[in-house]
């Protein structure tokens, strides 16, 4: 039976690296390089330690029916966050987007609103000004923005988002996982 390539999609949607799984299992990545190009099969020991450190039932593991991977998400299954001073408001267009690398979110900022400062990372941030318009502060540096522009940066300074307009700003925000 081929193993391999299954335990290398656990791998990466566990967001571990060969030497990270390798650690967690007191293995070389040399052989998890192996075991996932099925040049060596693992013992049962070996096995049920890697399915735990990435999380999955042996049962799991061999259900011939994989869940189907979800490709289109309706307006209903949203998630919705308001800011506690009523600034801004967040809706997730993905449920649980803030646990892979890309989290797509749809800000709106109140007029004089403000988006929480971010600390320096290594995430970048796409967003595409729907309605309005901002002023992005990044490091000492302010950028501007107006409906049908789009913004780039890369969030390696302290960053924040504020609202610019007479009214309601929005913003279709992209960020990535930041892996300091």
């Amino acid at each position: 039976m081929e193993i391999g390539n299954r335990i290398k999609n656990l791998r990466i949607q566990k967001n571990l690296t060969q030497e990270e799984l390798a650690e967690r299992t007191d293995l070389s990545k040399g052989y998890i390089s192996q075991v996932e190009r099925d040049l060596s099969m693992p013992s049962m020991d070996v096995f049920f330690d890697m399915l735990e450190v990435l999380g999955c039932s042996p049962k799991d593991f061999f259900d011939e029916e994989q869940e189907e991977q979800k490709v289109v998400y309706k307006k209903s299954d949203r998630t919705h966050f308001e800011s506690v001073d009523s600034q801004y408001t967040i809706q997730w267009l993905v449920p649980e987007s803030n646990e892979n690398e890309m989290e797509p979110i749809e800000l709106t900022l109140e007029k004089n609103g403000t988006f929480k400062e971010f600390p320096p990372s290594m995430a970048e941030t796409f967003a595409y000004v729907t309605k309005g318009a901002v002023c992005i502060e990044i490091g000492l540096n302010r950028y501007y923005a107006k409906k049908g522009d789009a913004i780039y940066y890369h969030a390696n300074e302290t960053h924040q988002i504020f609202n610019q307009a007479d009214g309601e700003s929005h913003l279709l925000m992209v960020v990535t996982e930041s892996y300091l």
